[in-house]
């Protein structure tokens, strides 16, 4: 019998429509922690558009928003534990902000300076610029998970362009074979580069991809921070079950792919504006002010925090002194090999004047 796409019938799952109305009565989030979703969204996108700000003064180098996507990361992140592991690519700021990461690291980051990835704060894995290369590193980390039987699981990012590398497939693959305990989200923001969806892959969706490796996907709106806290908790516990998950997250990436990026080259208003309609905060904060737990004064005072937490951030960064030669080889093991240590050496002769 031959398998054809029109056999297959995906979903989409949704809790709260465009107007932060519920659409689902599976819904069971206690209050306090529907606002600390709100705080996380509002607190990626303050650092968001600074960053956006920032890049474009010159104070800091090439960042990759994430406007528009606040829903897939924070809902999907707030629900993982302290023991669980992110492997994020260059646009998860939200989701590293929620696991913990300190605000300036990511500037120092952005800046150039090896501290930017070193810290030991928060299970999140240094930023993968190879696309696709975090969901094989994600791999290796829940098998090594398995294999020492921790209650944890592994969570790797992706963009819907990150589906068309060869690293994905076979991260699925395997794990599929060795039932790792693993949740894959690719945030579906519609673009890869300028690349449109229909153009990088012929599936009509990127769940349906979870079948051929013999794993579970679901689709989720992407938008809709309360569906991906949800389904995300639901995955948490298929994963540690041994049942690997893949999470399309369909959503919008509302600026450009990178600053190096002109998405008016490519992409059309009307479909900015038909988007923008969808916006993952605005809709957010329509939900809870319906649920009469947030208001406007509540909500202008949340923004003047972030604002004041991003700038003492950025000031912090921007006071550390500039990385050295020296600092090149620390970071890389728990304590310095032999061979190491001679390079240090030899760079740090090689640099005195």
């Amino acid at each position: 019998m031959w398998i054809e796409q029109e056999q297959l019938a995906i979903e989409m799952i949704q809790h709260i429509d465009v107007n932060g109305e519920s659409v689902s009565t599976d819904t069971n989030i206690p209050e306090e922690e529907l606002i600390k979703i709100y705080h996380g969204m509002v607190k990626a996108r303050v650092f968001d558009v600074r960053a956006m700000k920032l890049q474009r003064q010159g104070r800091i180098g090439t960042y990759a928003p994430l406007q528009g996507q606040e829903a897939a990361q924070i809902g999907s992140a707030f629900a993982t534990g302290e023991k669980d592991w992110i492997y994020p690519s260059y646009r998860e700021i939200g989701v590293s902000l929620m696991k913990g990461m300190p605000m300036e690291k990511l500037f120092l980051y952005t800046m150039g300076h090896l501290e930017g990835l070193a810290q030991k704060k928060a299970n999140v894995f240094p930023v993968q610029i190879i696309i696709g290369a975090q969901y094989l590193h994600a791999v290796g980390g829940a098998w090594a998970s398995q294999y020492k039987g921790e209650d944890s699981v592994s969570v790797a990012y992706i963009g819907d362009g990150g589906t068309s590398e060869g690293d994905f497939h076979e991260a699925l693959n395997f794990a599929g074979v060795y039932k790792l305990p693993i949740i894959f989200i690719v945030q579906n923001n519609q673009w890869a580069i300028s690349v449109p969806f229909e153009k990088q892959t012929a599936s009509k969706t990127i769940a349906q991809k979870a079948l051929a490796y013999g794993i579970t996907g679901i689709r989720v709106d992407g938008n809709d921070a309360v569906a991906m806290y949800t389904t995300m908790k639901q995955a948490i516990e298929k994963a540690k079950a041994g049942k690997p998950v893949l999470i399309e997250a369909v959503t919008f990436r509302q600026g450009p792919h990178t600053t190096a990026d002109d998405p008016t080259k490519y992409r059309l208003p009307d479909e900015e504006n038909q988007w923008s309609k969808k916006d993952p905060l605005l809709r957010m904060k329509k939900y809870i002010t319906n649920l009469g737990i947030w208001n406007e004064k509540k909500d202008q005072e949340l923004f003047e925090e972030m604002e004041n937490l991003v700038t003492q951030a950025f000031e912090k960064a921007q006071s550390t002194n500039p990385s050295q030669i020296k600092d090149v080889f620390n970071n890389i093991f728990e304590e310095k090999t032999k061979q190491l240590e001679e390079q240090q050496k030899q760079a740090e002769g090689a640099n005195r004047p």
